[in-house]
């Protein structure tokens, strides 16, 4: 959530930036709602020392024997006037903090202004495979080598519901389990948390309320099935006011994924490469402001680090102003390549959050010399989501005859060099 006081402070600058994200943002009606709800606290406060001063009048009449009558009814009708204007000050405050919530965070400086199509290219990592033969799909080489089965998943669950079977199982299993202990190796804090969380997480998370129709949500527990365990560890500090020489705080976590993607997609979004149900290693962190984006720097290394280790093509990419979470100030993917369709997915999505969710969650920190606490900035990054890597592994290490190359770091957990 955005800064109020900030909003006052500079309304045309800000509101010129946010509509880089969406046009049709204008900050005039939430300023309105800003001025009214002074405006009500101000007279609230003054009817308020109005009636403890009448009180104080009553007891001195009565004490000297005189008559409190005009008094007493002045009082009751302050006392009246100020439960409705608490009313209409609650309803002020709440359509205000409505209009807040709906805002997207105010993009970085650096961050490109545009279409998705405009996001900038930063690097790329290895060369391009090019290979000399037709590379099967890694839908068609996963059903040919038995590694998943989606007519059965279906059956269980309807479509763009993975199943992993024999070897496609163990792959699975190996990535989480090698990324959790790669990232615990770099600092990153092991958590597994709960898969499902309550409405307040989600509301911190930046999930609710605007993507409230994209969730699973179980109406009978009131909980919503996670989407992201970013929804999950930015509620750990939930709060709290944390030491400054405790930052960073560095947090890794495997959790299954569920998101209802509505919509229909094309004939290239087969298979792994859009899904409700995956499993993803999330990367997350709690910092000073001023270096947040120092650490925005070793999360994308942190992230890409899997991608060498794994010996993938791969490039970086800072996305456009329009292309970013509403939580996010800025955001780099790392998309991988798959041959078959000559083109790159994101497996990856690193983005500096800053204050935007530690003001819903109250997330703060003492600075070293013990003044004022102050909100936290928060990132969170894939470290990694397996369905695409699947997909690029399956495509990318295969070979003419039909056999993909394990990993070297998966081959232990998989049991074979050679799928």
């Amino acid at each position: 959530m955005l800064d109020i006081h900030a909003l006052r402070e500079d309304p045309a600058g800000i509101e010129k930036r946010l509509q880089t994200r969406d046009p049709s943002i204008e900050l005039s009606g939430i300023l309105a709602l800003d001025e009214k709800r002074r405006s009500l606290i101000t007279l609230v406060e003054e009817r308020k020392a109005e009636r403890n001063r009448g009180s104080a009048d009553v007891g001195h009449l009565k004490k000297q024997g005189g008559d409190a009558d005009a008094l007493l009814a002045r009082l009751q009708m302050l006392s009246d006037e100020i439960s409705a204007l608490d009313n209409e000050l609650r309803a002020v405050t709440e359509d205000l903090q409505g209009e807040l919530q709906r805002l997207p965070n105010i993009p970085h400086p650096t961050v490109p202004v545009g279409e998705k199509e405009d996001k900038v290219i930063l690097k790329t990592h290895g060369e391009k495979p090019e290979p000399e033969f037709e590379v099967r799909s890694h839908v068609a080489i996963g059903e040919r080598l038995g590694l998943f089965d989606f007519e059965r998943a279906a059956r269980i669950a309807g479509s763009r519901f993975p199943m992993y079977t024999g070897r496609g199982a163990l792959l699975e299993m190996a990535l989480v389990s090698w990324m959790v202990r790669h990232h615990a190796q770099r600092d990153y804090t092991p958590i597994w948390p709960p898969f499902v969380a309550n409405e307040e997480s989600f509301y911190v998370s930046s999930q609710l309320p605007k993507f409230a129709d994209e969730i699973y949500y179980v109406e009978k527990d009131r909980l919503y099935l996670n989407p992201t365990a970013e929804s999950l560890l930015v509620n750990l500090h939930r709060d709290e006011i944390l030491a400054a020489a405790d930052l960073p705080r560095k947090y890794v976590a495997y959790t299954p994924c569920f998101r209802r993607e509505a919509g229909s997609y094309g004939e290239e979004e087969r298979g792994l490469i859009r899904v409700h149900q995956f499993n993803k290693v999330e990367l997350f962190k709690f910092c000073a402001p001023e270096r947040s984006y120092d650490e925005l720097g070793t999360l994308i290394e942190d992230a890409e680090s899997v991608l060498m280790a794994l010996g993938l093509h791969y490039r970086v990419a800072l996305l456009s102003t329009k292309d970013m979470a509403q939580q996010a100030s800025k955001t780099v993917d790392l998309e991988v390549y798959l041959p078959t369709q000559g083109r790159y997915y994101e497996v990856s999505s690193c983005s500096n959050c800053e204050t935007f969710q530690s003001r819903r969650g109250a997330i703060r920190y003492r600075p070293v010399d013990n003044g004022k606490p102050e909100f936290l900035h928060t990132l969170n990054g894939s470290g990694l989501a397996t369905p695409r890597l699947v997909a690029a592994i399956l495509e990318n290490n295969q070979t003419e005859d039909g056999r993909v190359w394990v990993p070297e770091v998966l081959q232990d957990a998989v049991g074979v060099e050679w799928l």
